[in-house]
């Protein structure tokens, strides 16, 4: 049969047109509730440090349970589905952080806390590799925009969580993150019918005649050299992102004075240009390549963050917003890449990353604490401030898109 004659490729083309929107929506959207769970968390960093007297160190910890139970389990997670695809396991993730959102309600000690974080960690190991399959399903071939439509999502949730805080949390204290479990049933609704529509894709796949396997023409050592360029590059990025999202609000409160409230709006500010700049990433990759993306948004970022540490007020909420929208173009077109040098390990690759992106985010959440308890809050972001020159690596990545040609 002739597969590229109109015939044959008219009807796919209608399908993909029907099936991608409603699919990416819904897996974004579901992205979004589940950022948004998981960001109250650091949010509510000020008002834990005050009900439970705790010091950086254990505030850095908290993260660290959080993002390592995430880590861990992803990239697992993801070679196990890359194998046995599990449609319905996105619903059973949200469960775990569903419970830990109550956990985290009704905690009255340092070690409840823990176990909630890491509830909410587990709900994500399972979310992230799946939802990032089934949105590359979703993709008709555009995956840089596909995995944007997808970040843009989650990285959303990540602002709003910070703002609804500010005017939830903080207002009505800790027992009102119980609330919440609202947008976790909500997310648990849009996740069954995401399930279904996954279930019903495979059966189709199934049915269909198997397609040629791509296959990478880079050596296995130049795959794993780059992959670990990647992986530093993420280190970067989310190392210093880590310093944001915990200790903005910190360092905004010690550096200027204000509010507990407006430090965490400013980081809904910074939170939101990070959302935007997930959007531009993707499909500016799809048209002029991942790894012009990469060099843009890792390298480019530099001069901003040297800036930051010796900013006023209003040119440190210029720069915030700077950084967060450079910055967060590099991970759609960090992961598109990756999956392009390991063709046919989305979940592994999906897990790996996003497994890496939570480590790096925990790690830095912890050492940062002990930093910030040692020196300043101020001397944390002096230091971070020189982690995007790790952007100089994407020199040695391979011009794959050249190679394809």
């Amino acid at each position: 049969m002739d597969t590229k004659s109109p015939a044959f490729t008219a009807p796919v083309r209608a399908s993909v047109e029907r099936v991608t929107i409603p699919i990416l929506v819904a897996i974004s959207v579901s992205h979004l509730l589940n950022d948004l769970i998981q960001s109250l968390l650091p949010a509510i960093y000020p008002i834990l440090k005050a009900n439970f007297h705790l010091d950086f160190g254990q505030i850095g910890l908290l993260t660290l349970t959080f993002q390592l139970t995430a880590s861990l389990l992803q990239p697992l997670v993801g070679i196990y589905t890359d194998k046995k695809p599990q449609p319905f396991s996105l619903v059973v993730g949200m469960g775990f952080t569903l419970v830990g959102l109550l956990t985290l309600s009704r905690a009255g000690s340092y070690p409840l806390l823990l176990l909630g974080a890491a509830l909410v960690g587990m709900g994500s190991s399972v979310f992230h590799p799946e939802s990032s399959r089934v949105a590359r399903m979703a993709s008709g071939g555009q995956h840089g925009l596909a995995q944007s439509v997808f970040q843009v999502g989650g990285n959303a949730g990540s602002a709003l969580g910070p703002l609804l805080a500010a005017f939830i949390v903080v207002p009505f204290g800790q027992a009102s993150i119980a609330w919440f479990s609202a947008v976790a049933l909500l997310a648990m609704v849009i996740l069954f019918n995401v399930g279904r529509w996954y279930q019903a894709k495979l059966v189709d796949l199934k049915a269909k005649p198997r397609a040629a396997t791509t296959v990478s023409t880079l050596s296995r050592k130049r795959v794993a050299v780059s992959i670990t360029i990647l992986m530093l590059l993420v280190f970067s990025k989310n190392f210093y992102t880590a310093s944001i999202s915990s200790y903005f609000t910190f360092y905004l409160i010690s550096k200027f004075q204000i509010s507990v409230q407006a430090a965490q709006i400013h980081l809904f500010v910074f939170l939101g240009a990070v959302a935007a700049g997930t959007v531009i990433g993707g499909p500016i990759g799809d048209r002029i390549g991942r790894r012009y993306v990469i060099w843009i948004s890792i390298l480019g970022v530099l001069p901003f963050t040297l800036l930051l540490p010796y900013a006023s007020l209003f040119w440190t909420t210029v720069l915030s917003v700077v950084i967060g929208l450079v910055l967060a173009s590099a991970f759609s077109a960090i992961l598109v890449y990756a999956t392009e040098l390991v063709p046919g390990r989305v979940g592994m690759i999906a897990g790996l990353f996003f497994g890496l992106s939570f480590g790096m985010g925990g790690l830095g959440a912890a050492v940062l604490g002990e930093l910030a308890d040692l020196t300043s809050i101020e001397t944390v972001y002096k230091v971070v401030s020189f982690l995007p020159a790790i952007g100089l690596l994407t020199y040695f990545l391979p011009k794959i898109e050249k190679a394809r040609a």
